[in-house]
């Protein structure tokens, strides 16, 4: 296993550690936006760090599509009842029921996008002034244009030519009436960070991450799972592979990675080895362009 660096991973710990702590004191209401994903994992890790022995001053905030990995929703289920947490779930189905959007039709349907309405709702039902994101700016162009602040107006939407400095660590959380921030903890780590912090910490995660069987088909050369839910073309053939996921998210648009990592060192040696980006096989991405950033500025995580 390629060697870590413990103090750099502490020193990025301490960083998400302090950033959360500045949350809990300039906002009232703030939740941890939590989709069962590694990044979002380490964030609830990093919480619990930060306020023990006290419980986690905010809740958890999951986006449910109803098109999650079993897995996902199990893990889930466990592990806010092993920290004793709040969870609110915001339903895109519920949205698809209440009109509030449409369900896409088609071979490339998918209900990632739907989350936007979603969040915004739940963010304003539950009158949440900070939401914290596990986002990174390694991921993805988009994202590398965040603040740890990332203010929101009162639409829930993202200007990134007006953003704030954020010069000696000080973060300007102010706002006004119906604003809310989105707070990045995560902003300066990178995958094999997540990683190698996972193995240092021995955190656990879904099963989904380590190489296993599932029915799955290849679309535009992207490795899908298959579902009840996913509508197939006559060409496309589904066969049981041995797969794992580096990024979850919605069913439909989760590409899987062909992989026998079943450890985290594993794991681990093939981030380190591989040439394609973590996101390289998110079908959602590959929508246009600019796909994230015109949803970071509608409302997206």
């Amino acid at each position: 296993m390629k060697k870590y660096n413990i103090n750099h991973l502490r020193e990025l710990e301490s960083e998400s550690i302090f950033i959360m702590r500045e949350v809990a004191a300039q906002f009232e209401n703030p939740g941890l936006l939590f989709s069962g994903g590694k990044d979002s994992i380490v964030m609830v890790h990093l919480a619990v760090k930060a306020f023990w022995p006290a419980k986690i001053p905010f809740p958890l905030v999951h986006i449910d599509t109803g098109h999650n990995f079993e897995e996902t929703i199990t893990f889930r289920d466990e592990l806010v009842e092993k920290i004793g947490a709040r969870l609110i779930v915001g339903s895109v189905q519920e949205s698809i029921d209440k009109g509030r959007v449409a369900e896409e039709k088609g071979y490339n349907a998918s209900r990632n996008l739907l989350q936007t309405v979603t969040l915004l709702d739940t963010i304003e039902e539950a009158k949440l002034d900070a939401a914290l994101g596990g986002g990174r700016r390694d991921e993805e162009k988009a994202r590398a244009k965040e603040r740890f602040f990332s203010h929101r107006d009162e639409f829930g939407q993202w200007d990134p030519k007006n953003q704030r400095p954020e010069l000696w660590n000080i973060f300007n959380g102010k706002k006004h009436l119906g604003e809310h921030f989105r707070v990045f903890p995560l902003s300066n780590w990178t995958e094999m960070d997540i990683w190698q912090y996972i193995y240092l910490e021995n955190i656990d995660i879904p099963s989904l991450y380590f190489t296993h069987e599932r029915a799955a088909f290849i679309r535009d050369g992207v490795v899908l799972a298959d579902a009840p839910f996913m509508m197939k073309r006559d060409t496309e053939e589904v066969k049981t592979m041995q797969v794992r996921c580096r990024t979850i998210g919605d069913i439909t648009c989760t590409g899987l990675t062909f992989s026998t990592a079943d450890n985290l060192e594993d794991i681990i040696a093939e981030i380190a080895a591989t040439r394609v980006t973590e996101r390289g096989g998110r079908a959602d991405d590959k929508r246009s362009e600019s796909a994230m950033e015109d949803r970071k500025k509608e409302g997206y995580f």
